[in-house]
């Protein structure tokens, strides 16, 4: 058989057969759309990489998990992601931002409002709480106005004039806990009026020592305020909060105890029915 007879049996039979099997596979693959359907190989916008400043290009894990699963959305599977503008309470605190003014907030109120800042706190108008030159320098006392509201702003003045005190995420409930948050902090003014802010250290762990029989206590010895009778105040920084930068361990800047001549507890201001977070005990931080 020659080769031109050949490709003229073959030829037009395989061109057939390739086009048929080539319009079948197209047809199977958009069975279940209807003609006016976009196939969906069809381009669509490319959303922005979400950013919230943790991402860093060169870490070599960002790169792996990039490769695989592509660039991070702002709401992956339809959830949102967890951030500090979001939820700020779990994240340590900011040391070099500050609060603005609230509207409902006093003199007093409005002194100590910046250290605020990425609390839940921030935004929310305050309530005096408890006043130890008003409702006793006393634990029972503190706890019967402190307990079941919801993180708090503990502020002191020493009998030298020095104003301190600390941000209690969780606030007390007066269950005998060591309630922990990574959120807390502690203060102190400086002389030019503006504050410094000390984090939390070694973990959420111990935060505040929540228990009936004494008052204020962030962690076993960073600021601590019995109330047992007398105005005596305690500090060693460094294994629950973190000391100055310049290694100062005591709040008080040079002193390891004082004499306070006022001690107040400010808390959130919410709505009747309004959910109030941590206003009861905490799983497993019970002692």
């Amino acid at each position: 058989m020659s080769l031109s007879l050949v490709q003229g049996l073959v030829t037009p039979n395989f061109i057939w057969k390739t086009t048929q099997v080539s319009h079948t596979a197209r047809g199977f693959n958009n069975f279940f759309k209807k003609p006016s359907e976009p196939s969906e190989t069809a381009s669509k916008p490319e959303e922005p990489e979400f950013v919230d400043g943790a991402y860093d290009e060169d870490d070599p894990v960002e790169k792996i998990f990039g490769f695989f699963f592509g660039k991070r959305e702002e709401a992956p599977l339809g959830l949102s992601r967890m951030t500090s503008q979001k939820f700020p309470e779990q994240y340590p605190a900011v040391t070099d931002e500050w609060a603005e003014p609230v509207a409902t907030d006093n003199k007093e109120m409005a002194a100590v409002r910046p250290v605020l800042k990425n609390t839940n706190l921030e935004r929310r108008a305050l309530k005096l709480s408890y006043s130890a030159n008003k409702n006793g320098w006393s634990a029972l006392s503190f706890h019967q106005a402190v307990d079941r509201k919801g993180g708090a702003l503990v502020v002191c003045t020493t009998k030298d004039g020095l104003l301190c005190g600390g941000y209690n995420p969780k606030g007390w409930v007066g269950f005998g806990e060591n309630r922990g948050s990574i959120a807390a902090f502690l203060f102190v003014q400086n002389p030019n009026g503006s504050f410094t802010k000390l984090r939390k250290v070694g973990g959420a762990g111990m935060a505040q020592m929540d228990y009936p029989e004494m008052g204020v206590s962030f962690g076993a010895d960073s600021l601590v305020i019995p109330l047992n009778g007398d105005k005596v105040a305690r500090s060693k920084l460094g294994s629950y909060y973190e000391r100055f930068e310049d290694g100062t361990n005591t709040l008080f800047r040079d002193k390891s105890a004082v004499e306070l001549k006022d001690l107040k507890v400010y808390h959130g201001v919410y709505e009747e029915g309004e959910f109030i977070p941590h206003a009861d005990a905490e799983p497993f931080a019970l002692n």
